[in-house]
């Protein structure tokens, strides 16, 4: 899977579950609706701030910008040559190793301490 790939915990929340109906308001209330009155799964959440659907994490990871969609902090850019080296994709392993998602659904995400 691409977050195990990238070395990003994660954690999986099955909303058809009983015992998750918390969980399923959370996502609805909190989450973007595309085509329906309530959002559909996979919806992505970084803690409990909203980071967008399954096709903008797809389109994200194709782009190169996985950490920036997923809202995870990014290291400052390397020196070179006594000049900024421009990497804002890069993201430091120290931050990245405290980031753990959460998935709702098939797969949402969320981050925790």
């Amino acid at each position: 899977m691409i977050l195990e790939s990238k070395n990003i915990k994660y954690d999986t929340i099955d909303i058809t579950e009983p015992g998750k109906e918390a969980e399923k308001l959370f996502m609805q209330e909190h989450a973007t609706a595309k085509d329906s009155k309530h959002p559909l799964p996979p919806q992505i959440f970084n803690e409990d701030e909203y980071c967008g659907d399954y096709d903008g994490f797809d389109l994200a990871n194709e782009n190169d910008e996985l950490e920036i969609f997923l809202k995870m902090p990014i290291s400052a850019a390397p020196v070179v040559n006594g000049a900024p080296k421009v990497t804002p994709h890069e993201v430091s392993k120290e931050k990245k190793n405290l980031n753990n998602l959460t998935t709702f659904g098939f797969l949402n995400f969320y981050q925790r301490n």
